[in-house]
């Protein structure tokens, strides 16, 4: 029998690959640890425009990680997601800020979690609107808000889907739940060097009354796929589906420095 005390990436590790493939729910075990990350996004139209240029930036202090996210529109709007969460044994959001304003988004808002506090905040921006709303939710542990990519490179191995929790960035705020299953492989290269990567889906599950009412009513949001760098230390690579409720399906990738042609470096 596998003794499931051990809290070590090691341990986890070793019960992972004692178990058989099977859907698991909670908190995703931490089996890379985040640390000081700088990366550089374009978001793209499924035709390959560039509508908007963005940043990654993960910062550590205090045993939190920090994690920001903004994508700067050619319209002016502007999409910002910022985390904090810790990765002891296992990842825990502590608190989470969204700001989409702009041309964008259907229904420009902003949205602050408190975890300790079970409390999320919304300022509702539609229509020229500055309503500023507090309620209580009951925040489960998985919640995964700005974290999403970080948890699909850490899927247990041997899983066949995770199950998190998300709070639905809506004027009434709720908890859905965001299953992510393994697809498989797919191809890339780098200067012209073969490589691979895992590649997963990500489907928002909103249950109850609302989500049979949502899904007849054509409304369901679509599936977002995930590409991962294989290897020892998997890499997100890009990411494809809706950043916000009622936006398109866009597409995220990691972006190459350009530099301007020097007399060096001409044939």
């Amino acid at each position: 029998m596998v003794r499931t005390t051990w809290l070590t990436p090691t341990g986890i590790l070793f019960i992972c690959l004692c178990m058989s493939p099977r859907a698991l729910a909670g908190p995703v075990q931490v089996r890379h640890y985040e640390g000081a990350v700088h990366g550089f996004l374009v978001l793209r139209t499924p035709a390959g425009k560039i509508i908007a240029v963005g940043d990654v930036v993960e910062t550590t202090r205090n045993g939190q990680v920090t994690t920001k996210l903004e994508f700067h529109f050619a319209d002016t709007s502007l999409h910002e997601e910022t985390s904090v969460f810790t990765q002891r044994g296992s990842f825990h959001l502590q608190s989470y800020h969204l700001i989409e304003k702009g041309p964008a988004f259907e229904h420009p808002l902003e949205m602050w979690i408190d975890v300790a506090k079970n409390q999320v905040r919304v300022r509702d921006r539609k229509d020229g609107k500055n309503k500023l709303s507090t309620d209580h939710v009951d925040l489960p542990a998985d919640l995964a808000n700005g974290i999403v990519p970080i948890l699909v490179k850490n899927l247990p191995l041997g899983a066949q889907a995770v199950t998190v929790s998300l709070v639905a960035a809506t004027p009434k705020p709720r908890v859905v739940q965001l299953t992510i299953t393994p697809e498989g492989e797919d191809s890339f290269s780098v200067a012209g060097s073969q490589r691979k990567a895992k590649t997963f889906v990500a489907k928002v599950k909103i249950g109850g009354v609302t989500g049979a009412v949502a899904s007849l009513a054509g409304k369901q949001p679509p599936d977002t796929h995930f590409w991962i760098s294989a290897g020892d230390a998997p890499t997100f690579l890009k990411s494809e589906g809706p950043i916000a409720a009622n936006t398109p399906v866009w597409q995220i990738e990691l972006a190459s420095p350009v530099w301007p042609a020097t007399k060096a470096s001409q044939p």
